[in-house]
């Protein structure tokens, strides 16, 4: 996060892992929808119904979080302690890591299929221990947006343990996207936001979907850390999950013209080995040779251009590319990848 926050600005940033912001402008809000406070405590319940409908589950599954970081810290604190052991993919966004970490549990990776980054349900099998409650995943995959399809998803839940599913990233699949895990079972841990896809981040708007038990525990462990939320926020919120279908339209406009792009770029490279889905923001290629911690220094300093080094994956022959910005910008942040490429 600090390279995220501090070092990843570029003229050219295709380092960014979302879609480009919506505008406030571009949301039916005039100044009289929005108020400073209002009775937000255990939810807002027109946000907590406006959640529930768009995930189509009850609204007391539905737990608001300040977007999905803090969604998957607070579904992760809720279920483990200290000793436990927690089964988590590789390679993964580093922050899910680094909540195990200050958790003080045990932390076992579990490595994505070779080549195309599938989800391996026997390899979770040979790994869980009586220890293990919960396993980690994310759906589309972080960084390689990878779909894990319905079965794969439902094999592992039948593993006998808690599984957490980031969702973040899945709208982008669009119509081949599976039913959510929320849908599957209360083995299942869902957390999302309005960030990634429909470029909403500044609203926070996360959320985690959990049993009503367990999801009345997080409650009560977010009142640590968000306790009120800005309830500006929430009533924007409410008006923009109404607009969801008509923004993940534009978007996907967006993110289907840039992937041509992308695709002619990745033609013309034989240095580069990369797995390409259909969707998703974000692709993961691989340097043949050489090293991407010099490709990436190179392109920032003399091509104004960033990209997020494979080291933040544990994957330091990689990084990751993201494709949710305005095309001429990733068309000449490719030009300039396709140079920092060449005088390597």
């Amino acid at each position: 996060m600090p390279w995220a926050k501090l070092r990843s600005h570029a003229k050219y940033n295709i380092a960014t892992s979302g879609v480009a912001h919506w505008k406030l402008r571009d949301l039916p809000i005039k100044i009289e929808d929005l108020e400073i406070s209002g009775p937000s405590f255990y939810g807002f319940e027109p946000l907590q119904k406006a959640l529930a409908a768009h995930c189509g589950v009850d609204a007391n599954r539905i737990v608001a979080a300040t977007g999905t970081s803090m969604a998957n810290y607070l579904a992760m604190a809720a279920v483990l302690k200290p000793g436990d052991e927690v089964l988590i993919e590789h390679p993964t966004y580093e922050l899910i890591v680094d909540v195990a970490l200050q958790l003080g549990v045990k932390i076992t990776r579990v490595p994505r299929a070779a080549g195309n980054f599938a989800l391996d349900v026997d390899a979770y099998k040979r790994a869980l221990t009586p220890a293990t409650k919960l396993i980690v995943i994310s759906n589309l995959h972080n960084p390689s947006s990878a779909l894990a399809d319905e079965a794969a998803v439902r094999a592992l839940g039948a593993l006998g343990v808690r599984v957490m599913v980031d969702e973040v990233y899945l709208p982008a699949a669009f119509e081949l996207a599976p039913p959510s895990a929320a849908l599957m079972g209360d083995e299942f841990i869902v957390t999302s936001s309005l960030t990634k896809v429909y470029g909403l981040s500044g609203l926070r708007c996360g959320w985690i979907i959990a049993e009503p038990a367990l999801a009345e525990k997080i409650w009560r462990l977010n009142d640590l850390f968000g306790n009120i939320p800005a309830h500006m926020a929430e009533l924007a919120s409410v008006i923009a999950i109404g607009e969801l279908p008509r923004i993940l339209k534009h978007q996907r406009a967006r993110i289907d013209g840039n992937r041509v792009a992308l695709w002619k770029f990745l033609d013309s490279r034989e240095d580069l080995e990369v797995f390409r889905p259909p969707f998703g923001t974000v692709v993961f290629p691989r340097l043949k040779k050489g090293s991407v911690d010099a490709l990436c220094q190179l392109l920032r300093a003399k091509y104004e251009t960033t990209v997020v080094p494979g080291k933040y994956f544990a994957m330091p022959d990689y990084f990751r590319i993201g494709i949710g910005g305005e095309l001429d910008l990733l068309e000449e942040a490719l030009k300039r990848l396709g140079l920092a490429l060449d005088e390597l």
